[in-house]
């Protein structure tokens, strides 16, 4: 049995992707914040990976030199440097998603910055202006780059924050492995043109169904990242009380249990659990979406109840995130579907050869030196509410760039004003979501369902 010690828990943490006893503590210590004196290293690497039973996969990616990549901290309202060393044989970037990085910062091939060659490095420098959980990925070759490994998760700090006994952070992604644990075909059309290519193998933190242990009636603050390419979960938890406490890195407005909480691919969930009191009880934290349901990872209860409360845990503090003023917001028109016209470019970043999907009609035609024109210009500082429908039969986690919206309205469901950059639009839906035009540059806006992302659902906003 383990005894949940802080000596104990920081060489877990280590070992498996754990963070934890407090956010500002363990982003102390566990080596995963930039120095400031000095920026964090981020060097991209082929590297061999236990990912199943049996062989290690080859050619898994990864930034560091063995595993999954880092859990990278940073500290609300403080400065933060890393540079990106590129060490495979193409271009990458980091994009920073959900943090509203100044545009020259976000990683976007052509739209913003430069690819990053092997052997070549880019600097990211910027303050973080919101707390909560995000996660960093490449924009160059998406399907091939995070369907490989290069996904990891961020965890801004507010030191602000109420405590927890143990924080945990989990990586959600699936593998298109075969058999014999290495790669298969990334996509297959027929599926680009749906839902999206599934992967076979499904892991937290690069394992099957990992066990974390967390104090006996304590409080778990758990943050997960879905960074997969496809996959749209349904969250539960069972086995202990929880709440979602907050979605895409901003706290929610009324907490609630995660009774089959749907969140798509770019999305985030952090949710306060109370473990049980016994010792050796198991909670788990399934995905109950479709005929199969699956455990994607399990706590256990150690030591002594601690006898904590839920209730008595405090609220987060709001980001701030500019309030959109309805009086005065211009609108948006914006339609997601499919398309029939074929303007895939075969760009340095990678195509898929087809275009399955439009926004506003346009097919995206990818990393191209002459884009398409943004969606629409907006003036730095207006309000804008964005009326998007989708007319399509398949659901999209749309994903917006640089700034935050909040979810004003819906056609289907009743939606709490919640405050993010992913929406998880559905079949036949209609959403109004309001933002300040906060930050100048061009802004991508996607499906991150990458292979509709890839085949034509991406366009960008021009804040000038």
């Amino acid at each position: 049995m383990t005894i949940f010690t802080r000596r104990a828990f920081l060489k877990t943490t280590a070992a498996a992707g754990l963070a934890g006893i407090g956010a500002a503590t363990i982003g102390r210590l566990a080596g995963f914040a930039a120095a400031k004196s000095a920026p964090l290293i981020l060097k991209t690497a082929t590297i061999e990976a236990q990912l199943m039973d049996g062989a290690p996969t080859k050619n898994v990616l990864t930034y560091g030199e063995a595993g999954m990549p880092p859990v990278v901290r940073m500290r609300k309202g403080e400065p933060f440097a890393a540079r990106l060393i590129n060490g495979i044989d193409e271009p990458t970037t980091i994009h920073w998603h959900g943090i509203r990085v100044p545009n020259k910062m976000d990683g976007v091939p052509f739209l913003v910055q430069p690819y990053v060659y092997q052997g070549d490095h880019f600097d990211y420098e910027f303050t973080p202006p919101d707390a909560g959980t995000f996660w960093y990925h490449p924009h160059c070759n998406t399907l091939i780059q995070m369907g490989h490994g290069l996904t990891g998760v961020i965890v801004v700090e507010n030191p602000k924050d109420p405590v927890f006994d143990v924080e945990m952070v989990v990586n959600l992604r699936d593998w298109r492995l075969g058999d014999d644990g290495q790669f298969i075909e990334p996509f297959r059309p027929r599926d680009a043109a749906k839902a999206g290519t599934f992967g076979t193998v499904r892991t937290a933190n690069w394992q099957g169904q990992p066990q974390f242990d967390a104090p006996a009636g304590g409080l778990v603050r758990l943050r997960a990242a879905i960074t997969d390419v496809t996959h749209i979960y349904a969250f539960r938890v069972d086995g202990a009380e929880a709440t979602v406490i907050a979605l895409d890195g901003n706290p929610v407005p009324q907490r609630f249990t995660p009774d089959a909480l749907q969140l798509g691919p770019g999305q985030r969930l952090e949710l306060a659990i109370r473990m049980p009191d016994e010792e050796g009880a198991i909670v788990s934290l399934r995905d109950v979406r479709g005929t199969k349901p699956k455990i994607l990872a399990t706590l256990r209860s150690v030591g002594r109840s601690l006898k904590h409360d839920l209730r008595d845990l405090g609220r987060l503090e709001a980001n701030p995130v500019a309030e959109v003023d309805l009086t005065s917001a211009k609108r948006i028109p914006l339609a997601l579907s499919a398309t029939a016209e074929n303007v895939a470019a075969d760009g340095i970043c990678g195509s898929l050869g087809y275009s399955f999907w439009a926004i506003n009609k346009v097919p995206w035609p990818g990393d191209t030196p002459d884009p398409t024109a943004p969606l629409a210009e907006l003036k730095l500082g207006q309000s804008y509410i964005i009326d998007m429908e989708n007319l399509t039969p398949h659901a999209h986690p749309i994903h917006l760039h640089g700034m935050s919206f909040k979810v004003l309205s819906s056609s289907t469901r009743a939606v709490q004003p919640l405050v993010s950059d992913t929406y998880l639009i559905q079949p036949d839906e209609k959403v109004q979501l309001g933002f300040v035009a906060d930050n100048p540059g061009d802004w991508l806006l996607h499906c991150h369902i990458i292979e509709h992302q890839k085949t034509g659902m991406t366009s960008y906003f021009r804040v000038v």
